[in-house]
C-alpha cells in the first residue's frame, strides 16, 4: 500500500448537458494531473444536473451504452491518475421508470473497478420552498461499497449518505482508510451541516474524508453550496474549495490514518447494548 499521495477534489456547476459535461469532465483530469494530482474526484450528478423525469430521461442510457464513460476511462489512463466520477445518472437495470445515481471508481489503468449506488434517497421539504423526492425517480442502492486502491480501502458513497453514520461505521470497520462523498448539498443545508457532518465523519472512523461538490446556480435553477473540502482523520480540513468552480489539491499522508486511530481506538470498542425498542 502506498502511504502517500495527492488528492484533487474538483468542484463543478454542472449543466443539463451531458455532452458538454463530459467535456469539461476530461480537460479537468488533465489539468488536475498537470498540477500533480494522483486521484481525481469529481462531484455527485457531474454528468448531468436536470429536474423533473420526464426531462432527465431522454438524456440517460443503460450503464454500459453510456457514451460517456469510455470517455471517462480513456481519461484516466491517458493522465495516469485514479478517477472518481462522483456520481452518474443512469436508466436502472431492473426498475423501470427508474434512474441509479451512480458512483464510479476508474482506475490509472482506465478500469472500472467499482460502482456504487446511492442508499439514501433526498426526500425532504426546506424551509424556503425547497422540495426534493429522490425516490420517485432514483431506486435506492441495495449495498455499501469498499474499493480497494492503491492507497487502501475507499468506502464510496454520495451526498445525503453522510447523514446515516451507522454506513461510514460499517465501511471503516471493514477496512476504509478513504471516504469519499461526492455531494450536490443545497445551499441551506449545506451552511447548517455541510462542515460538521463532514468532519463528524472523519473523527468517528480516522478516516481522510473526500467531498467533491457542486457550486452556485444550475441550468435547473437550484442553487448548491460548494466548499468541496478534504478532511484529515483528526477532524482537521485541510482543503476547502469554497464557492467557484475549481480544483483543490492536498497532499495526503495515510500515516495519520493510524495515528488518529491510536490515540482514540473507538473502532474497536463497539458493545452490542439492549433499550430503544420501537414502541407498538
Amino acid at each position: 500500500m502506498i502511504a502517500q499521495f495527492k488528492a484533487a477534489l474538483v468542484q463543478t456547476n454542472s449543466g443539463n448537458d451531458p455532452v458538454a459535461n463530459t467535456a469539461m469532465i476530461v480537460d479537468r483530469v488533465a489539468e488536475a494531473k498537470a498540477a500533480g494530482a494522483d486521484f481525481v474526484m469529481f462531484p455527485e450528478v457531474v454528468t448531468l444536473v436536470e429536474t423533473g423525469a420526464r426531462k432527465v430521461a431522454p438524456k440517460v442510457t443503460q450503464w454500459k451504452a453510456d457514451p460517456s464513460l469510455p470517455r471517462f476511462c480513456e481519461a484516466a489512463r491517458s493522465a495516469g491518475v485514479w478517477l472518481l466520477i462522483g456520481s452518474m445518472v443512469v436508466e436502472h437495470e431492473t426498475k423501470e421508470r427508474k434512474f441509479a445515481n451512480r458512483s464510479v471508481l476508474i482506475s490509472a489503468a482506465g478500469e472500472v473497478v467499482a460502482t456504487y449506488d446511492k442508499i439514501h434517497m433526498f426526500d425532504v421539504d426546506l424551509e424556503n420552498g425547497e422540495s426534493y423526492r429522490e425516490s420517485k425517480s432514483y431506486e435506492p442502492g441495495p449495498r455499501a461499497c469498499l474499493a480497494e486502491t492503491p492507497w487502501g480501502g475507499l468506502g464510496m458513497t454520495v451526498c445525503y449518505d453522510i447523514r446515516f453514520p451507522h454506513l461510514y461505521r460499517r465501511l471503516a470497520q471493514a477496512g476504509a482508510r478513504l471516504l469519499s462523498v461526492p455531494a450536490a448539498f443545497t445551499r441551506p443545508t449545506g451552511r447548517a451541516h455541510w462542515h460538521v457532518l463532514l468532519r463528524a465523519r472523519a473523527i468517528e472512523n480516522g478516516c481522510f474524508v473526500f467531498a467533491p461538490a457542486q457550486t452556485g446556480q444550475h441550468m435547473d435553477g437550484r442553487k448548491t453550496y460548494g466548499h468541496s473540502l478534504i478532511v484529515d482523520p483528526w477532524g482537521e480540513v485541510i482543503a476547502d474549495g469554497g464557492e467557484d468552480e475549481g480544483i483543490v489539491l492536498a497532499d495526503i499522508d495515510l500515516s495519520l490514518v493510524d495515528q488518529a486511530r491510536a490515540k482514540v481506538p473507538s473502532l474497536t470498542h463497539d458493545r452490542a447494548f439492549d433499550g430503544a425498542e420501537t414502541p407498538n
